[in-house]
């Protein structure tokens, strides 16, 4: 499987009786994984289903699941309140009886506050169970539809990622190239030095012993190895299945470790401005690896 993102949206709705429900589900960046799920009342259970979804989808991100539901209304969903409704008509019986007022209509009655009111559904175990078991599977369409989204930003980010792995490689081999002719620098400038401190009289031999212990101290090859081989782990991982975040973090890491020691180590303008330049390539490539599960 290809990288993956840790950004993206997806969406799922679904109908069973007179309920109707919409699931969305979202995610950001993350170190972990967490999710976090929110639904209407009675609808708890779904709780453990939406986390046990996400865990079988995801390593890393945050992860939220949002479930609406509505319960259509119908004549069966109300009821006359007889109560209140006899006590409006007492109140009402002395106008009557005095001429002031008309005998009520029905529309009219009903419409008097109170009178109609819901009537409370009958609890039902086996009906609740099996909503929210359609509900959870909205739930996993939803979860599903986001692991695409997060492909689709993981097939993004893998272009992304590799031209800047061919970028750090050529820079690699820039400083590699410029590498070699350190020791040579290194031995007139020593020289120069040397004869503006104590004139003709030094010893070639005397400079060409101390410029080669300098020489040995600037020694960039292992580095320059290093990173060849971190170029080499960083296509390996990008072209790997699973999760490869935390693999490629950890990579970033070693990819500037090496290159602020091939700054430290340059006796050469143009090496040192390849090797920061390196280093602000590499700090592009973590900013991009942060995204990547």
């Amino acid at each position: 499987m290809p990288l993956s993102g840790m950004t993206g949206f997806g969406r799922a709705e679904g109908a069973a009786g007179d309920w109707s429900w919409a699931v969305e589900a979202r995610s950001v960046n993350g170190r972990n994984l967490e999710v976090r799920f929110r639904g209407p009342p009675g609808f708890e259970g779904l709780d453990r289903a939406a986390r046990e979804a996400a865990q079988s989808r995801f390593a890393r991100g945050q992860v939220n699941v949002g479930v609406q539901a509505r319960r259509a209304e119908s004549a069966a969903d109300v009821r006359v309140n007889q109560e209140v409704l006899e006590r409006y008509l007492a109140l009402g019986a002395p106008l009557l009886a005095a001429g002031k007022a008309g005998p009520p209509s029905l529309d009219g009655l009903l419409a008097l506050r109170g009178v109609i009111e819901a009537a409370e559904p009958a609890d039902d175990p086996q009906a609740q169970a099996e909503l929210e078991a359609a509900v959870a599977l909205s739930v996993g369409a939803a979860l599903e539809a986001l692991a695409a989204s997060r492909r689709e930003e993981g097939l993004a980010l893998t272009a992304v990622l590799i031209g800047l792995t061919d970028r750090i490689e050529a820079l690699v081999g820039e400083a590699a190239a410029l590498a070699e002719g350190q020791p040579a620098a290194i031995k007139e400038r020593f020289e120069r030095r040397m004869i503006e401190l104590a004139g003709e009289a030094v010893s070639p031999d005397k400079i060409a012993s101390e410029a080669a212990a300098l020489a040995v101290k600037a020694d960039v090859r292992e580095e320059l190895d290093r990173l060849k081989a971190h170029v080499d782990a960083a296509r390996g991982h990008i072209a790997a299945d699973g999760p490869q975040g935390r693999r490629l973090d950890f990579l970033t890491q070693e990819f500037m470790r090496e290159a602020n020691t091939l700054c430290s180590k340059s006796a050469l303008g143009a090496l040192t401005t390849v090797g920061l330049e390196l280093k602000a390539t590499i700090e592009q490539f973590r900013e991009q690896v942060q995204n990547v599960e």
